[in-house]
């Protein structure tokens, strides 16, 4: 029997690409949207995973897509020499949303989990190095997040609602909900999730309606802005 070839990563990114995006309201993945001249959603969502590569990780990014996601697939190819990379269709036997995305991915994971959203861009001059400053973070909290400051409730009711605290100086989410119908209380969002091995089953939980958010307590590193692009095209 051969052995696999395939390196164990020192860690592995979730990146579902199986949703439709009907929110966008484009003719095309979302992720796939023009920014900048051969520049994507989806090559801003990335910058945190190959600043992962630079720094010297093994970064292995497991891809959730389905069949009306090939185009994303093909363009993922300039990638290749990146990070390894593995491709799973979504078992939609798992549930068709977000939580079944991740559980469809997680057999494939191994080492920290990071949660990265292909039409999730974090802003800053230090965007880059967010998502491994959130990855070292997990070492003392085993949850991390990379969030944004907002106080709209109507853009909070759309994205993962965090309540965050500060004491001496350090940020950690108090509370935590996914789309909440009751923003009130709510001060921020988060963009990208990491998690520790041992806890990376409860990763489908953060965006599972009617579920405890296992981010109460997640360290927070936050970015100078968040912008989620599944939003109607204008």
């Amino acid at each position: 029997m051969q052995s696999s070839s395939r390196p164990v990563p020192d860690v592995s990114v979730i990146l579902p690409c199986a949703g439709h995006g009907t929110r966008f309201g484009s003719p095309y993945p979302k992720e796939l949207h023009c920014l900048a001249p051969g520049v994507t959603v989806l090559d801003r969502s990335l910058e945190g995973v190959v600043e992962l590569a630079k720094s010297g990780l093994g970064v292995r990014l497991v891809v959730v897509f389905g069949r009306h996601k090939l185009e994303t697939v093909d363009y993922l190819a300039r990638y290749s020499d990146t990070f390894q990379m593995v491709f799973v269709y979504q078992d939609e036997s798992l549930g068709g949303g977000l939580d079944g995305a991740i559980r469809s991915a997680l057999p494939m994971t191994q080492g920290p989990v990071a949660l990265v959203l292909p039409d999730i861009v974090v802003g800053g001059a230090d965007a880059p190095g967010k998502l491994l400053d959130a990855l070292r973070q997990v070492k003392v909290a085993g949850w991390s997040v990379v969030a944004a400051e907002e106080g709209d409730r109507d853009t909070l009711r759309h994205m993962g609602a965090l309540a965050v605290d500060e004491e001496g100086g350090v940020l950690t989410v108090g509370a935590a909900t996914d789309k909440p119908a009751d923003p009130s209380g709510f001060n921020a969002f988060w963009g990208m999730v990491a998690v520790a091995e041992s806890e990376a089953h409860r990763l489908p939980d953060v965006v599972s309606a009617g579920t405890a958010s296992p981010l109460a307590g997640a360290a927070v590193l936050m970015a100078e802005g968040i912008v989620n692009y599944n939003t109607p095209a204008g």
